[in-house]
């Protein structure tokens, strides 16, 4: 198997994403169903019909790009003969994109992912209030350079590595004022760019700690079962599958670094020449043609998408 699963995160959100999968296969529309009885809400309506305002709070974003995700999945199953459990040697998502890869192992059921989703989002929205927070990409700096940026412009406050996305981009994250000042830092020290990034709160920084004890909270009253391959965490860069590490690493997840990069690298390492990315957006797919420059990316969330994977996949095998 040298093919791999990816769930995209926070960014890849636009109004409309998965409903021209839901139009057309009832085993996608069957998963949209799910998650609004999970929520007791029609969040299928702020999906596909907006406002963008509304879509991009993170307590709607986090189930929502799951949901589109698990749907896509469904599709990829039925009419691309697509078995997780045969066909992928991981499975790996981006921040929120790891609990959608914990449920298409068959680590959580949709109905409860959903509503970790919700609380995550609400969670982290919480933790800090609005304008006191910030994040910022630092692009055309190595992650060292980009953590040693962090770590001077602290002075005293939070700012912190947040996403080791690829070579030469690195999110920063922690409080407003020491976030501006790695912009500034990050441009003395030649950054290609530095720039804030349009978001409501610092994620993956250790100010997001009251919304990792409601995680744990909320994780402990979950089952988590042994997914069918391993997931590669973002915090350890590395594949898990003990249901209490499975846990552990979610909480820690919170506060720490996306190791996006190494978690790819690593992937490639270990034979890994397929990556196919599940649900809205290319993002992850763009990275990981920086990352692993050989080998074969392809996204999937549309109809129109099925052909080509179904052929990475075949491939793969």
């Amino acid at each position: 198997m040298t093919a791999a699963f990816t769930f995209p995160g926070q960014g890849s959100q636009t109004v409309g994403m998965g409903k021209a999968l839901a139009d057309a296969f009832p085993m996608a529309k069957a998963v949209f169903d799910e998650v609004d009885a999970a929520l007791g809400e029609k969040l299928t309506a702020i999906i596909w019909d907006g406002p963008a305002e509304t879509l991009q709070l993170t307590e709607n974003t986090q189930p929502a790009l799951m949901a589109v995700s698990i749907a896509a999945l469904r599709v990829l199953e039925a009419e691309a003969g697509l078995s997780v459990a045969r066909d992928a040697a991981f499975v790996a998502g981006h921040s929120l994109g790891e609990y959608s890869a914990l449920a298409a192992a068959g680590s959580l059921s949709i109905a409860d992912t959903a509503r970790l989703l919700r609380t995550r989002g609400l969670a982290m929205q919480k933790a800090v209030p609005v304008g006191d927070g910030a994040m910022a990409a630092l692009l055309g700096l190595d992650y060292e350079v980009a953590v040693a940026v962090a770590d001077e412009a602290a002075q005293g406050q939070v700012c912190e590595a947040a996403n080791d996305n690829s070579d030469g981009q690195v999110v920063v994250s922690g409080d407003k004022a020491a976030v501006d000042r790695a912009v500034e830092i990050a441009k003395a020290k030649g950054a290609r760019r530095a720039m804030l990034l349009p978001v409501s709160a610092p994620f993956h920084c250790r100010l997001m700690q009251p919304a990792a004890d409601a995680m744990a909270e909320a994780l402990a009253r979950v089952t988590v079962n042994r997914p069918v391959v391993p997931v590669v965490a973002n915090v350890i860069a590395a594949p898990v599958s003990d249901p209490d590490a499975i846990r552990k690493l979610l909480v820690e997840q919170v506060t720490g670094t996306v190791r996006w990069r190494e978690s790819v690298a690593n992937m490639a390492a270990q034979g890994v020449t397929h990556f196919v990315e599940v649900g809205a957006g290319k993002v992850l797919t763009g990275l990981i043609k920086r990352i692993a420059k050989d080998a074969t990316g392809v996204a999937v969330g549309g109809p129109g998408d099925i052909a080509a994977a179904r052929d990475a996949i075949l491939a793969a095998r």
